[in-house]
This record gives C-alpha cells, structure tokens and sequence, in this order.
C-alpha cells in the first residue's frame, strides 16, 4: 500500500492530518517550518493563534454551546521527532518526507522513524481544533518545540501563556493507560581532548561496524535489555587493543541522547600479519553477541573491512583511558520502583560516542523518577569519566513529575473509560520524560495528565503506532473532553 492509503483510515481526520505532518520535515531544531506550518493551520481556521519567542504555538478555541461554564483543557503535544534512519539509506530529515504506510494491524515507515511519537497526538488536537460537531470546553491546542533534545519548548514557557485548568498529555505510547507521573533526567557531557599520532609503519588500516541492533527510545524501552552498541564495540576494542595490538584511530557510535544506539563504527590500526587475527576475532564477537542477545536482538551484524590508512591515530594513553571507562560507565536499568517492580526507577544510557581528529565527545542521558537517585548516578557517571581524565558537565536537568493519585482529571478520565470499555484504565508512571514535570513548575495548579495510542519502539527505524489504538484514543478523548467537569 502507499503512503496515501493511511488518510483513509478511521479516524479519517486524525489520519489526515497525520499524514500532512510527515510532508513537513520536523527533526528536533528544524522548527521554522513546522512552525509555521501550525500557526498557518490555527489562522486559516480563525482561531487566535499565537507564537512565543522560543516557537512554541498556542491555539485557542471557544467552547461549543452549553460546554462555557465547564474547566477550560490545554492540549498539548510536541512538534518535533527524532530523526532516525537504517545506515545507508538516503533519506534527508531536513527536506525529505516521511514515507509512512500501512503494515497489517499497524503503520510505520520505510526505514526511517515514523514520527507517530507526537505526531499522532498533535494530529489529534488539530482534529479537534478543527471540528464543527465535536462538544468540548474551551481549548488551547499548546504544542512545544525541540522536546526531543532537552524540552526547550517546555523549559522556555512564560507564565500565563497558558490559561486552561486541566492539561491532557497526548505523548505516552500505551492505549488504556493512564500516566501520572515520570522521570526527570540530566545529560553527562564527556569530552577527551587529544592531539592526533603518527601512525606506525607497518600497520594497515581496518573500519570496524556493529551494526542491526534494534535501538529504541532510552526510556520508554530501556528495560527490553537491548544491547548498546557502543558498550559491545567498546567490548571488543578492549581486548583487540590488549591482545591483538590494535590502534584506535577514530570512534563514531549513536546520534541521538534519547535514543539506544543502534550503530557503532571504529576505524583501527593493527599490524599487517596480525589482520587475520582480527578478522577471525570479529567473526568470533559477532558469534558472541548474538547468542547472548539470542531472543532480544535479531539481526546482529559485526563485520570488518581494510581501508586506507587515517590521518593518525589517538593517543595509546587516552585510547587507554577512554575504553577503560565506557568499558567501566554504568548502563541501562539501574533499579526498578520497590513498589511498582514492572517500573524502571533509573537507568543510564550511553548514547553516543564520537571522535574529530581532536577530541572524542560522549554523551549519555541518566534518568530516574527519584531526585537522589539521579543525582547519584550521575555523580557516577561523572567520576568514572572524571577519573580518565576527561572534562564532564551535567547539563539539561529537568524534573520528573511526581505522582497526585487524587487528581481530578485522573478520576475523570478513570471514569468515563470504565463506562465506555467496561474495564478499569492503568494509571501508570513512565520511565521516559514528560513535559508534564516541567510544565508543572510553571502552573503548580494546573491538573494534568497523560495518555496515548499505542507506539512501538519509538526513536528507532522500527518505529510503528497500532491501528486500533489510535482510533481507541481518539474516542476515547472525544469522551473525555464531552465529559470534562464544571469549574
């Protein structure tokens, strides 16, 4: 089927304009367009439509008739996606189009990230912001830039931006859940600096790639186990390094601080009778991770190839001290919640690795729904880097959102889902960032609350959001704001 196909489906105005938002190119800090693109779509409609200096929008829209003397609700969303895609495909996300299509029960793209994950709850408040005969209070369609890369358009919110006294989420991934509260989080910024060596004569030169891993959002799938791809090429570069005299030249794994990394590529140096020990030792590894990651990851491929020689290489001393502490650094799930054991408390993901000729950047995204406990783990981060020599910055820390079980809004929404489906939502806590944490400092009286269809490995190229879900979802909003309470 082709993409078009998904404007048909139910519910056609919400998959109509699903399918606009993937001809806009909306990769996180590409906010112009999309920008504009929303604030074009509030004034066509003759909504008051507004944008703060960050490039946030707000829509607002009257309530329909006998809905005026009911709470005012705020639908927010983000405009922005990850931009992920499988290594030698050619796909642009600063110009190119998502190809999304359907596939059996479910809809996803050719190779790339899908962008269900907003783009879906934002195609939902354009739906509603568009209607004639849906009964709702007034709304305020709020949608947030760069949420992806650190919550800028949270972050940057001004006071009475917002008026509206209930705020419903549209960004969790899990059809029948209701989400109250999630993880704060802060960035480790790691940088080695190095002058580059001479090569030594004799040697040849090998580029090393992982590559088939399933990636994945660091939150929302960090308890799948998934391996990480630098952990795996750092595993094996430090026994090529001690027992095969192996010279790194250069590093390049992960690209994004939210996402598991998928792919990692090292370009080393060994001595020419030496490379078919090598060779026969990536084939060894290969055959390692796989039976190790046997059930969870499917297509592991690890494969080396001679090049021509780099420029130089890294230093022994801080090649040395770089495998010894990504090799050290702590990495996926920490510690579960004692009383929600299904529920990720903390975790570490060491996101990416690179390398310029002069310095090697890392950055890694520590999250955890306890304030102490992110502090800790990021205090270990920072030594173990710390101590090889390298210059760490926490940077980019944002709360989590804690938890408020009477929340109205919450017993609302409980509600009207018991009546429609006969069956009591889950009223859960979620590991990845909300924005709800953030927004919460600003407007500490406004009730929120989150939920959403249901998305599959959200920043990978395996990213996908069920049919059925998404047409759930959409009911089910519709119930909730025809249901919302009189102030």
């Amino acid at each position: 089927m082709t993409a078009n196909d998904i404007r048909q489906l139910a519910p056609k105005a919400l998959w109509q304009n699903f399918y606009s938002l993937t001809q806009v190119p909306r990769p996180s800090h590409k906010k112009e367009e999309i920008g504009a693109f929303l604030e074009n779509f509030g004034k066509s409609l003759g909504l008051e439509t507004l944008r703060d200096e960050i490039g946030n929008v707000l829509i607002r829209k009257p309530a329909t008739v006998g809905m005026e003397n009911c709470k005012s609700v705020v639908l927010q969303a983000h405009m922005d996606m990850v931009p992920q895609k499988n290594s030698g495909v050619a796909h642009d996300f600063q110009t190119d189009p998502i190809d999304a299509y359907i596939d059996g029960d479910w809809v996803t793209a050719h190779d790339t990230t899908l962008g269900a994950d907003n783009g879906i709850g934002l195609a939902a408040a354009m739906s509603i912001m568009q209607s004639t005969n849906i009964p709702h209070p007034a709304i305020e369609m709020f949608i947030t830039v760069d949420e992806e890369t650190g919550m800028f358009g949270a972050f940057g919110l001004q006071p009475n931006f917002l008026q509206g006294d209930i705020l419903i989420n549209m960004d969790s991934e899990d059809e029948g859940e209701l989400y109250v509260g999630c993880a704060g989080g802060i960035d480790a910024d790691i940088t080695f600096r190095y002058s580059e060596v001479e090569i030594e004569e004799g040697d040849v030169a090998l580029k090393i790639s992982l590559t088939g891993l399933k990636g994945g959002h660091s939150g929302v799938d960090i308890h799948l186990q998934r391996a990480n791809a630098n952990k795996l090429m750092f595993r094996f570069l430090k026994e090529a390094v001690s027992d095969f005299e192996a010279r790194l030249a250069s590093i390049d794994g992960g690209s994004l601080r939210n996402a598991i990394p998928r792919e990692a590529f090292a370009v080393i140096t060994v001595p020419e009778e030496g490379v078919d020990d090598i060779i026969d030792f990536v084939k060894d590894c290969e055959e390692l991770f796989i039976e190790e990651f046997k059930g969870v990851e499917d297509k592991i491929s690890f494969t080396v190839d001679q090049i021509d020689l780099p420029c130089g290489l890294i230093p022994e001393e801080a090649q040395d001290d770089l495998i010894n502490a990504v090799t050290a650094c702590p990495n996926g799930v920490m510690r579960f919640i004692p009383e929600l054991p299904s529920v990720v408390e903390t975790s570490n993901n060491l996101a990416i690795i690179k390398s310029d000729g002069k310095s090697i950047i890392l950055r890694s995204l520590i999250r955890s729904s306890v304030e102490s406990r992110k502090e800790e783990l990021a205090s270990m981060v920072q030594s173990t880097f710390s101590l090889a020599g390298a210059k760490v910055d926490l940077v980019g820390g944002y709360p989590g959102w804690k938890p408020n079980l009477e929340s109205p809004i919450l017993k609302e929404m409980s509600k009207v889902y018991e009546n429609k489906y006969g069956k009591t939502p889950k009223v859960m806590i979620i590991h990845a960032g909300l924005e709800c944490g953030i927004l919460g400092t600003h407007y500490p009286k406004m009730d929120m609350i989150s939920f959403g269809p249901t998305i599959r490995y959200p920043h990978s190229p395996d990213e996908k959001v069920n049919i059925a879900s998404v047409e759930k979802f959409w009911d089910f909003l519709l119930a909730t704001l025809e249901n919302t309470p009189l102030k």
